[in-house]
């Protein structure tokens, strides 16, 4: 079963177990209503009965319109000695015979229950005289027989529209989900992962999973395109390396090949693997961070000192280009971070500044104290960064100068200890940790003139500035 009829079955028995109590309480308050109703008219019947009795001349009068007091009241009087005098009484009434003063009683008989009323009041010149008010009661009257038929008859046809309507609404409320599964049937039967629901605008809790399904497939067809990149780029980048290996144990192999020619081969083969090695390090890396694998261990670290560490170990590299590195920074800039991952950082910023800096530039690293931050840059005079590829440069294996980096690669160079920038992964894992230590960090560039990476870290008080 549906859940659409489920909905159905259930929202009709609902209703018609509302109505069903419903109408019985109201059959109960009405019947109670006109019960009391009548017994208040039977007891007013045989009050306003001693009106039409007179004693005049030693004779008891009766009006006749005692008769038509009340409709369906059987009156008759009693002297005082109990013995009927005036009156009717039904023939199916049977008990009862003692007057009982201003109180109602209720004999049952089969078709019902008589209510029965008794007042004696004193008649000048004549005594005390009793009047008997006699009331059949069935527990229904004619209004409320008619309601009771009338509901039968209405009852049947508003379970069938109660059931129809419901089912209709239902049906267009739960329309979206319909459409969710033939989408989601779609997306599993073939390839297409751009299919969207793509309601019209709505805030009801369909309309909410419906918008969620979508974001969840934009998730997803990100994901797989990343995926899908990704696996195309690490392809890419070990094709070279590994035909470059093959190639050269081949050439390496052969008999007529000297012994500083098949040193030169292995040497090749080495950088080569290294390349690899370094590869799959950054990957492995990218991936555990991705996954929340890559564990930090933060402690307290002097970042100008670190900075100046760097810079010392990558001026070899720099001297290779003639490119003369200038590091500007404030003294005490303590902050609470995994050393490894600052300096990985800044081995990627200042690696990469150099790379792609022109022979004889400069690169300048600076780092200064503002409040509680530090804010820190890696500036270069290099080749620059086109403005419609500044959001690119963070995805992972984007080069912005491929055959550069493909130069350096060939000459057998690196660009700095630990440094993922000839892979494309470096500003990838410098995003990363930017995140992962609660920092933000931003790119400007001018085609031709230069690039400036800048970053902000939250920073601690020194020693001697901690209360």
């Amino acid at each position: 079963m549906t859940i659409r009829k489920k909905i159905t079955l259930w929202y009709t028995a609902f209703m018609a177990l509302f109505v069903v109590l419903a109408l019985c309480l109201l059959f109960v308050i009405a019947s109670g209503r006109i019960l009391s109703d009548t017994r208040m008219r039977l007891k007013d019947t045989v009050l306003k009965s001693f009106a039409e009795i007179e004693y005049d001349d030693g004779v008891l009068t009766f009006d006749d319109d005692i008769n038509y007091l009340g409709a369906g009241i059987y009156l008759s009087v009693y002297n005082a000695d109990g013995a009927l005098i005036y009156g009717r009484i039904p023939s199916s009434f049977s008990g009862a015979s003692v007057l009982t003063m201003d109180r109602i009683q209720q004999v049952p008989f089969s078709g019902g229950v008589w209510y029965v009323y008794d007042f004696c009041q004193d008649i000048p010149g004549y005594g005390n005289l009793w009047v008997r008010g006699i009331l059949s009661w069935s527990g229904m009257d004619d209004s409320l027989r008619t309601l009771l038929l009338f509901s039968l008859v209405l009852f049947p046809f508003f379970v069938l529209c109660t059931a129809l309507g419901g089912y209709s609404i239902i049906r267009r409320a739960l329309r979206p989900l319909s459409s969710m599964s033939e989408t989601a049937r779609q997306i599993s039967g073939g390839n297409d992962l751009t299919r969207r629901i793509q309601l019209p605008p709505g805030a009801d809790e369909v309309h909410s999973l419906a918008r969620t399904f979508d974001q969840m497939m934009d998730r997803l067809q990100a994901s797989f395109e990343q995926e899908k990149q990704f696996t195309s780029d690490v392809s890419h980048e070990l094709r070279t390396p590994v035909a470059v290996i093959l190639s050269q144990c081949e050439y390496a192999s052969q008999n007529d090949v000297s012994e500083a020619e098949r040193m030169e081969a292995l040497s090749s083969i080495r950088s080569q693997a290294q390349r690899m090695s370094g590869l799959l390090s950054g990957l492995l890396t990218l991936a555990r961070a991705d996954q929340k694998r890559l564990p930090l261990h933060p402690e307290r670290i002097l970042l100008n000192d670190l900075a100046a560490i760097v810079c010392e170990e990558q001026q070899e590299f720099a001297d290779a280009k003639k490119i003369r590195l200038h590091l500007q920074a404030d003294s005490d800039l303590w902050m609470e971070a995994d050393e490894s991952m600052m300096i990985r950082l800044l081995i990627n910023l200042i690696s990469n500044s150099i790379r792609y800096g022109k022979e004889g530039g400069n690169v300048w690293i600076r780092l200064r104290l503002e409040e509680n931050s530090i804010l820190g840059s890696v500036e270069d005079d290099g080749i620059g960064i086109p403005e419609d590829q500044l959001d690119l440069i963070w995805n992972r294996f984007y080069q912005v100068d491929p055959s550069r980096s493909a130069k350096a690669d060939a000459s057998g160079s690196s660009a700095g200890p630990a440094g993922e920038g000839g892979y494309g992964l470096g500003l990838s894992m410098v995003r990363w940790i930017v995140d992962a230590h609660g920092g933000t960090i931003s790119v400007a560039s001018r085609p031709g003139e230069g690039t400036e990476f800048s970053f902000r870290f939250p920073r601690i008080p020194n020693r001697k500035e901690a209360p």
